[in-house]
């Protein structure tokens, strides 16, 4: 095969998959969540392809028949009239002592059991299908997020290194705003973030209604695609996995069989019916048996790793504002370096969770540094915003009106 059909192939796919590091690119989400609509999405998406690709198998589906009927006619026909095997020919030991040319394979009656094989013309539909289901919460929150934190941190990644008076170019894509540039972002970021104090609450909750549907998407997934293989999926993976027995038949033999039996009527010279019984080689289910052996033991480990991400989500919503240690780590990985400006950890105690998601996004797009500094800012917002709520005096205001209270209770006559 030449390489440049393998490339033709997929050339589909050139202005869709970038590689190209973006540095304004803001993260709205987490490592699980791409698994979805990144990961996932491209491996049904190439599968898709790669099924409708004939310079890899040549003719998805290849008959014999008699002569009194064209090849292709019966090609086309057995395509897309679905071909069968026959249950009581699925015997490996009288495929190895050639009392049968392939599983399956063989005469039967006409009360005999068959396994019908419909699906094989569906296939790349329905993995483009499922592509798109697991894209679908991306694009939800997407759009239920509308680009807030975009606007509020898009051009602070490489404000660490804001030394000068003016911006600095790099190069046509990387740019070092100015120190000017760089107080009025964060100076922004922290009347945004004040401002919607206590109204983030939607926001956190539409991210884990999307984190949750990733949840639901791929256990949807398992058995839509069990469904639609017949009951064959569940156990696919298991039973691949089992040491080869000479006595059984290959699992993969009898979920995608190589050779089926296909049956074609058509009228004779005298106008009776005539039956023509052809074998046809499967050739497309030699890609479909490693697809579907690969989706198998991935969706099992993206179930996985999506139910961990809820419980890692359920005990952020538990421990954000009852440990301190937790916050330690959890905002070192967000936003990692040598400043820890966990001296004014009590920040994270004066709001809600929602307003604890929303800044845990903030520091996962900012710099170590601008974030020490954004993070000590805010601490003295809502420290000042905490003393106006409660009327609270600095200490030596506060000692000041006791003591001249108390002063004043001294001079009050003495009752007789």
């Amino acid at each position: 095969m030449a390489p440049g059909t393998v490339f033709a192939a997929f050339s589909v796919l050139k202005d869709h998959v970038k590689f190209k590091v973006n540095q304004n690119r803001v993260a709205i989400d987490n490592i699980v969540f791409r698994l979805h609509y990144r990961a996932t999405f491209l491996l049904l998406l190439v599968s898709s392809i790669l099924v409708t690709s004939r310079q890899f198998i040549g003719e998805h589906i290849r008959c014999i028949a008699d002569d009194g009927v064209p090849s292709h006619v019966i090609d086309t026909f057995c395509f897309f009239m679905s071909t069968y095997t026959v249950v009581k020919h699925l015997n490996a030991t009288a495929v190895l002592q050639g009392e049968l040319p392939h599983p399956g394979v063989g005469p039967n009656a006409k009360d005999d059991p068959v396994i019908h094989h419909a699906y094989y013309q569906w296939v790349p539909f329905v993995l483009f299908f499922q592509a798109l289901l697991f894209y679908l919460p991306h694009y939800l929150w997407r759009k239920t997020e509308g680009g807030r934190l975009s606007m509020l941190v898009s051009g602070l990644h490489m404000t660490s290194l804001s030394l000068n008076e003016t911006e600095l170019k790099i190069n046509d894509n990387m740019k070092v705003p100015s120190k000017k540039d760089r107080d009025e972002k964060i100076q922004q970021i922290r009347t945004g973030f004040i401002n919607r104090l206590h109204l983030n609450r939607p926001w956190a909750y539409s991210l884990m209604f999307c984190e949750f549907l990733n949840f639901v998407t791929v256990i949807v997934q398992i058995y839509l695609t069990n469904w639609f293989l017949g009951g064959a999926f569940l156990d696919l993976g298991r039973s691949v996995s089992e040491p080869a027995s000479k006595d059984k038949v290959d699992p993969l033999d009898i979920v995608f069989p190589k050779v089926t039996k296909c049956k074609f009527h058509k009228y004779g010279p005298s106008g009776t019916i005539q039956k023509h019984d052809a074998l046809c080689v499967m050739a497309l289910n030699i890609v479909n048996e490693k697809i579907y052996t690969v989706l198998w033991f991935w969706f099992i480990v993206l179930a996985v790793i999506t139910g961990l991400g809820l419980v890692w989500r359920l005990l952020t919503m538990i421990l954000h504002s009852r440990s301190t240690s937790f916050n330690k780590l959890v905002f070192s990985m967000a936003c990692p370096g040598k400043y820890n400006p966990w001296n004014v950890l009590k920040v994270t105690h004066e709001y809600y969770f929602g307003d604890w998601l929303f800044l845990y996004y903030i520091a996962k797009n900012l710099d170590n540094y601008v974030f020490k500094e954004l993070l000590q800012s805010l601490a003295e917002d809502l420290e000042n915003k905490r003393h106006a709520r409660y009327k609270i005096l600095p200490l030596d205001v506060e000692q000041e009106l006791l003591k001249k209270q108390w002063e004043d209770n001294v001079k009050l006559p003495i009752s007789p």
